[in-house]
């Protein structure tokens, strides 16, 4: 466990950034293998695999409930120096693991092909894409174990152990997708089946050595059966903090459905080459979000301490630091977006729209990465309401006029675009506003104000804040 209360917060967080860039790279490298073998198989191949994959929006909002709950929970009580929430906060949400990882499986089989129906262009995207959820969803259900353990990590300051895990988890996925995809060496081709499979085995792999090194190594938190019933008012609090933030994450997956429903009338090559460029943006994204990830604790383990200049300073710099990367990234989508999109596709309708997106969408890289940092400094203060508030203003100011744009004769897909900048930029602006006013609600004035300096909060109280 690493206190984070004190010392260098732009130290805290570059040191913390490069392995969270690292695991969540990793993530979206397994994505963009599966699509990259898979663009073989034809446009219906890959769209239907895009589209499927939209679904993990859905499954990780159930996962940023775990996850965020987690964080901010065991971030307070190691700011408090409790050891004992941190640890019955760690075993409920586990339990907690167990029982969504069950319910994404049960719901998966249940819903796959409906989902597809509701988005795909053709029937040969109906089929691609339910067949690659079918054999994916054992890796979403195992991911709501990874997220737990992760997250318990992170809240702590330890994100290597994770970082290399899942780096182990990807080279075991780019190994498989070859041979399960094409049938490299075996000469049993099981098509998109192969790229869901691949993704399964990597993930099951790294639950296992997550899990090893937990009854090994970790002494912070820790593996206690005696906590693994049930505690109501416990898994509230995990509830309470997670659930708005796994609603942000539904939001995107309603927000991605339509720009799926939209795009059904320009035919597979164009939602194929969606597909592509939101993997490639998720992709170059990722450094701006790793910023903002190792803000939360920081400013977490500060609220829990009572100090609240750092929790102030800590979004200060880190929106410095996620604006300064996201430029970076976006005058190279600008300039050289080839280089980011090469080998996806061999279709020239399918690169047209994959180079166009990228190009437009990269122009909002700053309005994000802004969203992120403010995301995670609501997730440390204990509230993630007013994510959930700017999430939905966003997807109503977008699907509504994109919907009914898209009825209107002279409809481009360049509208679809332009309208989603526009609504980014709006979230922006009224995350920005939220948070200044939680901000002067939750930490003014607080009784001890110096970094470094802490407050004992007992352990069953919420995260310190003003006195009345």
């Amino acid at each position: 466990m690493k206190d984070l209360t004190r010392g260098s917060i732009v130290r805290h967080i570059l040191i913390m950034t490069p392995p969270i860039t690292a695991g969540m790279v990793s993530i979206m490298i397994c994505q963009l293998v599966d699509l990259y073998f898979v663009s073989s198989l034809g446009d219906a191949a890959v769209a239907g695999v895009a589209a499927a994959g939209n679904a993990g929006f859905l499954v990780n909002a159930l996962m940023q409930v775990l996850g965020v709950g987690t964080v901010a929970l065991i971030a307070h009580a190691v700011g408090r120096k409790d050891r004992a929430d941190a640890n019955l906060i760690f075993n409920q949400a586990i339990v907690l693991s167990v029982l969504a990882g069950l319910l994404t499986l049960v719901l998966g089989a249940v819903l796959s092909r409906a989902y597809m129906r509701s988005v795909a262009a053709d029937q040969a995207t109906v089929e691609a894409g339910t067949v690659y959820l079918l054999w994916f969803m054992p890796a979403l259900a195992l991911e709501f174990a990874m997220q737990v353990l992760a997250s318990a990590l992170r809240a702590t300051a330890i994100v290597r152990p994770a970082m290399v895990v899942r780096a182990l988890a990807v080279a075991i996925n780019v190994a498989l997708a070859p041979v399960l995809i094409s049938g490299w060496g075996t000469g049993c081709a099981l098509g998109v089946a192969g790229a869901g499979l691949a993704s399964s085995i990597a993930v099951g792999v790294g639950v296992l050595m997550l899990l090893a090194y937990f009854r090994k190594v970790e002494r912070y938190v820790a593996f206690d059966a005696a906590q693994w019933r049930p505690q109501p008012r416990h898994l509230m609090r995990i509830l309470n903090v997670g659930l708005p933030a796994g609603g942000e994450f539904a939001m995107m997956f309603i927000f991605m459905a339509v720009v799926y429903y939209v795009l059904r009338d320009f035919g597979a090559a164009a939602q194929a080459g969606f597909g592509i460029g939101q993997r490639v943006l998720g992709l170059i994204q990722m450094p701006a979000l790793a910023v903002a990830l190792a803000a939360a604790p920081i400013a977490g383990q500060n609220v829990g301490a009572g100090n609240g200049a750092r929790v102030r300073e800590t979004f200060v710099k880190a929106a410095l630091i996620a604006s300064f990367v996201a430029v970076g990234f976006m005058i190279l989508a600008q300039l050289k977006p080839e280089l980011l999109l090469a080998g996806f596709s061999n279709d020239r309708e399918t690169m047209e729209v994959a180079f166009l997106f990228l190009r437009i969408i990269s122009l909002n890289m700053v309005a994000q990465g802004l969203i992120f940092t403010c995301s995670s400094m609501f997730q440390a203060l204990g509230n993630t309401k007013p994510v959930l508030v700017s999430s939905v203003t966003r997807v109503l100011t977008y699907a509504l006029p994109v919907l009914w744009l898209s009825k209107q004769p002279g409809f481009r897909i360049e509208h679809v675009w332009c309208l989603s900048i526009a609504a980014t930029t709006l979230q922006a602006g009224l995350s920005l506003w939220l948070l200044r006013r939680e901000f002067g609600k939750r930490l003014a004035p607080l009784p001890q104000d110096k970094a470094g300096d802490s407050v004992e909060v007992e352990p069953a109280a919420p995260p310190a804040r003003a006195p009345a």
